[in-house]
């Protein structure tokens, strides 16, 4: 491999286009895209100098790329991951791995057997003010966090008129709300912490019961939202708030991880803050690359005031990829063992909710 990694992008909606942007802030090259159509291919590989638009995925696969980025809708990941996989090509797929916890078992042993690089995008682990206060939990023999609490709201689906492909179970997958944003929660909270979810309890709700323009409006049959408790292999109790038809909630993920002594809160919608709570006294630590902890540095080559966003956070991940694909993993990267977990995470969640009984999560 080059210096400079040569990129396929398979997809070329929103998500596609966030990974684009985010392997050339990273130094990479993206040299082949494919769409769902010679159109859609033509049109993506226009807007990326240097990329050409491939006929298929074993076009893109033969063009001599180093890794294949994987931005299509759920129910393809699989597929397709697969067959990156048995081409011996390093591949990031986007959450959900798989819509089954049995095909996402499938490609992690798979990707394993080959010695390939893979990833996920649990990007939010990339706020340096998570790496932070991941640091000053794992420093604190006596955390002793017991309560672990938060919500992922979302507005984009308040529109009764609004329809996309993920509304569909058949191309989504039988969970939506949860599966989309839910697990991106969880995988922050278990990195954080340190603590495994082991038992949850799950109810499932809908803004809408159809949905589409009117006269050709269908049911829905996946969840706007939903409400899960948990228990933890710390012994540690939690809940969760997910939903996508939230007015005025853009993507508010937020969390609190509350111990006796102190807890620690924080709003990726206001990621320059998080908020540090005490007995005696409250804080408020302010992003900046001076902070005591060397944990978050990497993360931190802003001077104060200038924000650290989710496209940051973003470009912060494909360049661990990169340094991946070198031979120099680095800590905290998310792969298909990540995606393999929030596979089983949501599989519990979604049968909680469908049987109304509680569900263990394998650790």
């Amino acid at each position: 491999m080059s210096d400079r990694p040569r990129v396929g992008i398979v997809g070329t909606g929103f998500m596609g286009g966030v990974h684009a942007r985010a392997v050339t802030a990273a130094g990479g090259e993206v040299t082949a895209v494919l769409g769902s159509g010679p159109g859609r291919s033509a049109a993506a590989a226009a807007r990326l100098p240097g990329a050409r638009a491939a006929a298929d995925l074993a076009d893109l696969l033969d063009s001599g790329v180093d890794v294949v980025h994987l931005c299509t809708p759920n129910h393809l990941h699989a597929r397709d991951a697969a067959e990156v996989i048995a081409a011996g090509v390093p591949v990031v797929c986007e959450k959900p791995l798989a819509t089954t916890v049995a095909d996402a078992e499938r490609l992690t042993a798979g990707a394993a057997a080959a010695g390939l690089v893979t990833a996920v995008p649990f990007v939010y682990r990339y706020h340096a003010l998570v790496r932070e206060a991941r640091a000053r939990i794992a420093a604190d023999p006596d955390a002793g966090l017991w309560l672990l609490h938060g919500s992922y709201l979302q507005d984009w689906l308040g529109d009764r008129s609004a329809g996309n492909w993920r509304v569909d179970p058949e191309l989504g997958g039988s969970t939506r709300a949860f599966g989309d944003i839910g697990v991106h929660w969880c995988d922050l909270m278990e990195y954080v912490t340190g603590h495994r979810i082991t038992r949850v309890q799950a109810r499932f709700g809908r803004a809408f019961q159809d949905r589409g323009p009117l006269g050709a409006r269908r049911a829905v049959r996946t969840e706007d939202g939903a409400v899960v408790s948990f228990e933890t292999d710390r012994g540690a109790i939690g809940s969760l708030v997910v939903s996508q038809a939230s007015a005025g909630r853009k993507n508010r993920l937020w969390f609190s991880f509350d111990g006796p002594g102190q807890s620690y809160s924080f709003d990726q919608e206001g990621p320059e803050q998080l908020w540090i709570g005490g007995r005696a006294a409250n804080t408020t630590l302010l992003r900046d690359p001076a902070l005591s902890s060397a944990h978050a540095d990497r993360f931190d080559p802003l001077p104060p005031g200038h924000p650290q966003g989710y496209r940051t956070c973003f470009e912060d991940f494909v360049a661990d990829v990169h340094a991946a694909l070198a031979g120099q993993p680095a800590e905290g990267m998310p792969t298909f063992a990540d995606g393999l977990r929030a596979a089983r995470i949501s599989a519990a969640v979604t049968a909680s909710a469908e049987h109304g009984t509680i569900m263990e999560v394998p650790v």
